[in-house]
């Protein structure tokens, strides 16, 4: 069976979310540690207010892969460049952090802790309610009083490290350098519309979808980044030849921080977004749109679905769940019955 042959294969699951209208479309891409790659499609990149159909270059909100596929990769490169180090606490490069109580926890967050989502910071917080001029949200950010809970995933924590490489390089994250088809300002003409949203009033296309990286200036630490399946790809065969970061950088990546998390990344575990047959050396994330990566080290192959599942609204069951563990359990399926593990 040939990739483009197996791909297609594993769209099935797929196909069926876009026939029962589940959501409007879907690209599932795969690649192996040796660069071989196929991409199948299905449904549209718009519905509404008129019906777009998907190409392999449609280019997608991201949404929390943003989290992954730069903030930790950017991260990590910041620690190989000696600028600073994972357990250094974040106010080496943000020394304002709850500049008004040095015993603040804050204080004592490090890099490795919100990489790995280890800290005392909520899930979120609406912060577009409080006004959208970006300077003064990120002083919230940094002075606000955050309440204290056991370590969840967090999109503060993201934030943070948003906060720290825009002050480490000097450069707001919206003209970060990225590769080729990787961008925080795509081309609206060329994307898959997400919400219709009842705070901007308009459908969302070509601009990100999370409130808050909108009210940000239109890129965070969280989110923001949009990509086509081929970016997608470029990266996670970069993490699986090795090229993207150092072997230590990698090892941080595929080491378990918690049960569920390493440094940036989930890890595998039963009733993950991946599905059960991934080997224990897989690593994976998700995207509230609808997107996701997964990368078998142990396989040499990584799969992407991209879904615009919020396409018109979020507030719907779109089975964005079960969609992605029966895709990613289809492509180990037929990928292990043509490669001997």
């Amino acid at each position: 069976m040939s990739l483009t042959d197996l791909a297609d294969r594993a769209c099935t699951p797929a196909a069926a979310a876009v026939e029962r209208r589940d959501i409007p479309g879907a690209v599932l891409g795969i690649v192996t540690a040796d660069g071989q790659r196929a991409v199948c499609r299905k449904g549209h990149a718009q519905i509404e207010p008129h019906e777009e159909s998907l190409s392999r270059e449609t280019w997608f909100d991201l949404a929390s892969l943003t989290k992954v596929i730069f903030t930790t990769t950017r991260i990590l490169h910041l620690v190989e460049e000696g600028r600073i180090a994972l357990d250094d606490p974040l106010i080496t490069v943000i020394p304002d952090l709850r500049q008004y109580d040095m015993n603040a926890a804050e204080r004592r967050l490090t890099f490795r802790q919100c990489l790995a989502h280890q800290t005392h910071l909520p899930a979120v917080e609406p912060l577009y309610t409080y006004g959208q001029d970006p300077n003064t949200l990120r002083a919230f950010i940094l002075q606000h009083a955050w309440r204290s809970g056991p370590p969840v995933y967090s999109d503060i924590n993201f934030m943070l490290l948003g906060i720290a490489i825009e002050r480490i390089t000097g450069q707001p994250l919206i003209d970060q350098p990225l590769p080729k088809n990787l961008s925080f300002r795509p081309d609206p003409s060329l994307c898959a519309a997400t919400e219709r949203c009842t705070w901007r009033g308009r459908v969302i296309r070509g601009e990100v979808h999370d409130e808050n990286a909108f009210a940000l200036g239109g890129a965070a630490g969280h989110a923001g980044l949009f990509g086509t399946i081929d970016g997608v790809l470029d990266f996670a065969l970069r993490l699986l030849d090795g090229s993207a970061l150092s072997a230590q950088s990698l090892k941080a990546l595929r080491t378990r921080e918690s049960e569920k998390r390493t440094v940036g990344w989930e890890c595998f575990y039963p009733g993950w977004h991946g599905g059960d047959t991934c080997s224990p050396m897989t690593i994976g994330h998700t995207g509230f749109t609808g997107t996701g990566l997964w990368i078998d080290f142990q396989r040499g192959l990584a799969w992407s679905l991209l879904t615009n599942r919020v396409h018109p609204s979020r507030h719907k069951e779109s089975g964005i769940l079960s969609l992605r563990r029966a895709t990613g359990e289809q492509v180990i399926a037929l990928f292990d019955s043509r490669t001997p593990l």
